[in-house]
């Protein structure tokens, strides 16, 4: 089995280097405008402008893309992805049925293509829809059954077969007895709707571990093995699906995800990732919240967009074979999501992707007891999403390491790049754009400049025309909000409308210093190794 570990203890110079590197470029990218603006107005305004300027393209793209995301996953959700994947059981007749028709359905073209291919290799590898089961992970530390039932339940509704479908709840013992009881009670309450629903118990304490996520996900993994070896079911054919607590999957996602598996040769070299969308509880989160909620659903609605780019984010779909090849998720990371990318890209040696499923899965917005709670959770959970930077030690390691990289240098350089990028443009574009404009006139207040007193002006007209993405991002929030609940007037959806107005201030308050907190402890070495669990708030 290949180490794919994070190291332990004392890391090597270069793998400190690459901790330090993404917190080191966000503090000299933030003080060079300083500096540069002190030197000369003219060269500090050229390294604004050249900011702002990116961030204004970036921002017509996201617009963009957002539209296009949004009106895909729509088309995506009215497929009817069971029919699909029964097609599939004999496709020589389903290609008959279909080939020369003409339908303006989402992928029908690719869906038609799919099935000639299959009819000419049908009989050898490719494995029957009836021989395929699923196994969703859920993980739980404390969570109540009111955030437990209705996840389960989403995974009982969906229209893939109840008998191919084994549901693992993998629960903490640190949750303590309330936990041991609510995992009963799920149970009993399941127990005989799934082919098999299974406890697995992750210990406290267990050795080389840190606290969170990754290894109950992992333990729970390797117990999930040990079923389907004793049942006699093939690894090969067995997808499993990792679940948070409150998340809730689309009807059609696990039919999707077994369309999509089935018609790819090279399977078992791939992981399935749906749209996240946080928008379970949005009408009963804060204003702060909604916004954040939306703007990282947002992200993912054109994440879904990009296939090349794409990673592995909260809940995604992979193998058994190839997790267990993999010993599974890290045990090492508390983003251990973004981090499976890593791992089984460097696993299967490069011959990895992730395969975009544009179809929901709905998870909860940020809630807490009382507002200061749910300000601080939201910039926990934020913190602990940005130690993804963490990453860039272990991609930049890997890369520059002739003996142990079996990737084509000039294949991972780009991949490490836009990996560093990310990090490093999430903490510095709001504070820079927000104030930078009046750092060339403020440090030459003494001197004559047009360049450096009309940029602040001109930074304002930049920004204007870049609101224009703000309101399609609005119009885009307004379509992908559920219903709004009985209880609630309609001024609410005005104030789901009056909220943009909070954007600049969270990114900056919440988006660029979570990112810079993140960095900064890479940087000195503060290692975040527990995983600080949301909590789950059900408002009645």
């Amino acid at each position: 089995m290949k180490d794919l570990e994070i190291p332990r203890g004392r890391r090597t110079k270069l793998y400190r280097f690459f901790e330090i590197l993404p917190g080191f470029l966000s503090y000299v990218a933030v003080i060079a405008l300083f500096v540069l603006s002190w030197i000369s107005p003219v060269l500090g305004s050229i390294y604004l402008l050249v900011i702002v300027a990116t961030t204004f393209v970036k921002a017509v793209a996201t617009a963009f893309r957002t539209i296009q995301g949004y009106e895909v996953v729509k088309r995506a959700e009215r497929v009817d992805w069971r029919k699909r994947l029964e097609d599939l059981e004999n496709p020589h007749e389903a290609y008959e049925r279909l080939h020369g028709r003409s339908e303006s359905s989402y992928g029908f073209d690719e869906h038609v293509q799919n099935l000639r291919i299959l009819s000419v290799v049908e009989g050898k590898s490719e494995p029957k829809p009836q021989n395929v089961y699923h196994a969703v992970i859920m993980v739980a530390y404390n969570e109540g059954l009111e955030t437990l039932v209705p996840s389960v339940e989403a995974v009982r509704d969906t229209t893939f077969p109840n008998e191919r479908i084994i549901f693992v709840l993998g629960y903490e013992e640190r949750g303590g007895e309330v936990m041991e009881q609510n995992a009963k009670i799920l149970k009993e309450k399941f127990q005989g709707v799934f082919r098999d629903f299974i406890l697995v118990k992750h210990p406290e304490g267990m050795k080389g571990e840190i606290v969170g996520k990754g290894p109950n996900l992992t333990f729970a993994g390797k117990e999930l093995a040990k079923y389907v070896e004793k049942k006699r079911i093939s690894k090969e054919n067995v997808i499993v699906t990792s679940l948070d607590s409150d998340n809730r999957m689309y009807r059609s996602y696990l039919d999707y995800v077994a369309y999509e598996f089935i018609v790819r040769p090279d399977r078992q070299h791939y992981s399935y990732q749906p749209v996240s969308l946080f928008t379970n509880n949005i009408w009963e989160a804060s204003a702060p919240m909604r916004v954040i909620a939306m703007s990282n659903s947002f992200f993912n609605v054109i994440s879904t967009m990009r296939p090349h780019i794409l990673k592995n984010f909260a809940s995604h779909s992979q193998p058994l074979a190839a997790l267990e090849g993999m010993d599974f998720w890290s045990t090492r990371t508390i983003v251990e999501d973004g981090h499976q990318y890593w791992r089984s890209l460097f696993y299967f040696e490069g011959k990895y992707s992730v395969v975009p499923i544009r179809v929901p899965i709905y998870q909860d917005a940020v809630i807490g007891d009382t507002l200061g709670e749910t300000l601080k959770a939201q910039f926990i959970q934020l913190r602990r999403w940005d130690y993804g930077a963490s990453d860039v030690a272990y991609v930049g390691s890997y890369l520059f390491n002739k003996k142990k990289r079996k990737i084509p240098f000039w294949i991972l350089l780009p991949k490490f790049i836009r990996l560093l990028d990310g990090h490093v443009t999430l903490a510095i574009m709001a504070p820079i754009v927000a104030f930078g404009g009046w750092v060339p006139m403020l440090l030459n207040l003494g001197a004559r400049g047009a360049v450096a007193f009309n940029l602040p002006r001109v930074v304002g007209w930049i920004q204007t025309l870049a609101a224009v993405g703000l309101i399609v991002t609005v119009v885009t929030s307004l379509k992908m909000l559920p219903p709004r609940p009985e209880k609630y007037k309609k001024n609410k959806t005005f104030l789901m409308v009056v909220q943009w107005i909070l954007s600049p201030v969270i990114a900056i308050v919440y988006q660029s210093a979570a990112a810079f907190y993140s960095q900064t402890r890479l940087m000195m070495g503060w290692y975040m190794e527990k995983f600080d669990v949301t909590k789950k708030v059900v408002k009645k």
